[in-house]
């Protein structure tokens, strides 16, 4: 998640006496934990919400993609909101809407439904995220006690990411798909009680602009080049359903840009992407996430409409490779000092690409061992190389004043390119599947080509990250 920058703060406007340093980072870090697991919770019970409300194949990916569409569009958003109106209050309200939101989504009786709750869930995330970092850094002095305070908040972030698998097959198996959404609303009543009677309140010094339309129009213009997208599968390139949306989409996001050109405090900046380290490191970015993204959503549908596997089993398979991504984000520092941040990128997403095309040869007559353990350790590992040295890169030539907007613009970036990817990637296995009229075989097919195409993209991120990011290991501050 990006990290906010430091700013100034006001008195806080409770008379209560300020809460223990370790009851503020056990809530903060409990919103942030509940953002980042949604993000991967779903994945396993899809198949299940499948069957439970009728969606088709393509139609599945929106559970998924509604979520990161909105929480991407809505992120830097959300991050000067908590700055202009207060962090406690953002914090409240983000946690709140994600809340009932979840609740609306375990409740659903339609797809639509489900869909809708998964947007506004997505929204009350990008809003809270950015809020538990600033809370963090406004509640901690300079020096030892605030890194250590954001070194928790990025591992739980860590956790989260890595248990959703876990938690998501449990919960399915046990219960049912609903309470993968369900288990919000009871820890975020919690969290959210907790945040209103102890958590202070502090806002920026100096007001600003919020940018509204700015986020409003580039969730949209995204949203619409990603349903043109999927409406290729069943009606052609060529059809009014796909061509109207893609077109549509282009021009909201052309909007958005001239928006952004003129705003006075506008929600991207675009002279910052003038500085080759942003400007490269955000366009890598983006094909990486497309590739890799996806790798939880096509390997859960195949572990358990292909092989079998019962929810629970699903999550446990996955255990080593989010041990494996929390290996590669942990020791992505050091390597950096030593290789390089351009060098450990581009190995990073090299290892990454070997794995996504070796996961590509799976078939019917899979196996744990000899189709998904490897692959995935290596895809994992790869990813979690090189996210690390891509931020790096991306803040190396902004100006201090900037890092943290700089470090909130790539965090949108691979949700951005996750959710494009999603809509390409799954439409490539549908039409796959389609063809082999849903038979096993053919799902298999489909996934596997979904990620033969995904190592292609991410062969395009590499081509980029060797022409385009600085060369001289002076360029990128990796201490």
């Amino acid at each position: 998640m990006p990290p906010i920058a430091e700013s100034a703060t006001l008195p806080t406007t409770s008379r209560r006496s300020a809460a223990p340093a370790w009851l503020v980072m056990l809530l903060v870090c409990a919103g942030q934990f509940l953002v980042v697991l949604d993000v991967s919770v779903v994945n396993v019970a899809l198949p299940a919400v499948r069957t439970g409300l009728g969606l088709s194949e393509l139609g599945l990916q929106w559970i998924v993609n509604a979520y990161v569409i909105t929480f991407a569009g809505f992120m830097l958003l959300g991050g000067r909101a908590a700055d202009l109106f207060g962090r406690k209050r953002i914090f409240v309200v983000g946690l709140a809407l994600f809340t009932l939101a979840s609740l609306g989504g375990g409740l659903a009786q339609q797809p639509w439904q489900l869909i809708a709750a998964r947007t506004v869930q997505g929204i009350g995330a990008a809003v809270l995220s950015p809020a538990t970092l600033t809370i963090l850094t406004t509640s901690f002095p300079a020096g030892r006690a605030r890194t250590r305070a954001i070194a928790t908040w990025t591992a739980v972030g860590a956790g989260g990411g890595a248990v959703g698998g876990l938690v998501g097959g449990v919960l399915t198996e046990y219960l049912s798909w609903r309470w993968v959404l369900l288990i919000n609303v009871p820890v975020g009543a919690l969290v959210l009680t907790g945040a209103v009677l102890w958590l202070t309140e502090s806002r920026q010094g100096a007001a600003r602009r919020l940018d509204v339309p700015g986020a409003l129009l580039v969730t949209g213009g995204l949203g619409l080049v990603a349903y043109g997208i999927v409406q290729t599968e069943t009606d052609g390139w060529a059809s009014a359903s796909a061509l109207v949306p893609l077109a549509a989409g282009l021009l909201v996001i052309a909007a958005f840009l001239a928006v952004e050109a003129r705003a006075k405090a506008p929600l991207m900046p675009l002279g910052l992407f003038r500085l080759r380290s942003v400007s490269s490191a955000n366009a890598a970015m983006v094909l990486a996430g497309a590739a890799m993204f996806s790798m939880w959503y096509f390997l859960s549908l195949y572990v358990q409409n292909v092989l079998g596997y019962r929810p629970l089993q699903a999550g446990l398979s996955f255990i080593p490779h989010s041990l494996s991504i929390v290996l590669g984000s942990k020791i992505g520092p050091r390597l950096m000092n030593r290789l390089g941040a351009k060098t450990l990128a581009v190995t990073g997403a090299v290892i990454s690409a070997s794995g996504m095309v070796w996961q590509g040869t799976m078939d019917v007559h899979g196996t744990y061992l000899g189709t998904i353990l490897g692959p995935g350790i290596l895809m994992a590992l790869g990813a979690g190389l090189t996210a690390t040295p891509v931020a790096a890169i991306a803040t190396s030539g902004a100006d201090p004043a900037d890092q943290g907007l700089v470090s909130g613009l790539i965090n949108t970036s691979r949700q951005m390119g996750g959710a494009l990817g999603l809509s390409i990637l799954s439409t490539v296995a549908a039409s796959r599947i389609e063809a082999g009229h849903g038979a096993k075989a053919a799902l298999a097919d489909g996934y596997g080509l979904a990620f033969q195409v995904g190592s292609g993209v991410l062969l395009g991120s590499i081509l980029l990250m060797l022409l385009a990011l600085p060369r001289r290991r002076a360029d990128v501050a990796t201490g």
